[in-house]
């Protein structure tokens, strides 16, 4: 239910941000970011009951974007890749690769080099599961909420640290007998470079 309402709010906020786009003469920027996934445990559904859990290490986490900024607003594409090797167990992780559409609001304030932000975005998300050197995988709808500050360096790069919850459907895993929840909380601090 909660990851429901996310999602909806990430979809309302990612439209009302593209529908800004048709009022506003827009800017294309690249950005590259890093850092530190805490994915959380995963509670293992077998038939809609509960019958076990994974535990995750600390991950880290990439993504890159390209995108359009239109002043307060800005729309990207962004790939993103993510790894956490999972607790008590030798060379078996959990990798998530994804794409996503993601929208942001700027709150800037004239005179100073610090621009706030919030955003939130949707796409989809291939997350692979290596246990017992085999791969199960599933491709399932992935949303993202986050907020951050970054900071102009120069005229054309500003530098940006964030915090973001990343979530996905529930993955199934083992032919369909098994679902697992998938979320993390992500810090990512990254560069912006307009075009």
């Amino acid at each position: 239910m909660k990851k429901g309402f996310l999602g909806m709010v990430a979809a309302l906020f990612v439209l009302l941000v593209s529908t800004s786009f048709a009022q506003a003469a827009a800017n294309p920027y690249v950005s590259a970011s890093a850092g530190l996934g805490f994915l959380t445990d995963s509670t293992v559904e077998q038939n809609g009951v509960d019958v076990d859990k994974v535990e995750y290490k600390t991950g880290f986490a990439v993504r890159g974007a390209l995108g359009l900024d239109a002043d307060m607003y800005r729309l990207e594409g962004e790939i993103g890749y993510q790894v956490n090797d999972i607790e008590g167990a030798d060379d078996e992780d959990v990798s998530i690769f994804s794409f996503m559409a993601n929208g942001y609001v700027d709150f800037e304030s004239q005179g100073s080099a610090l621009t706030p932000y919030v955003m939130a975005g949707l796409g989809v998300a291939n997350v692979d599961f290596d246990v017992d050197g085999c791969d199960m995988d599933d491709t399932v709808f992935a949303y993202q909420l986050g907020a951050g500050i970054a900071y102009q360096a120069t005229p054309n790069v500003q530098l940006d640290l964030g915090y973001r919850y990343f979530a996905t459907s529930d993955v199934e895993v083992g032919d369909g007998d098994y679902e697992l929840d998938i979320d993390t909380h992500n810090i990512m601090a990254g560069v912006r470079v307009a075009l």
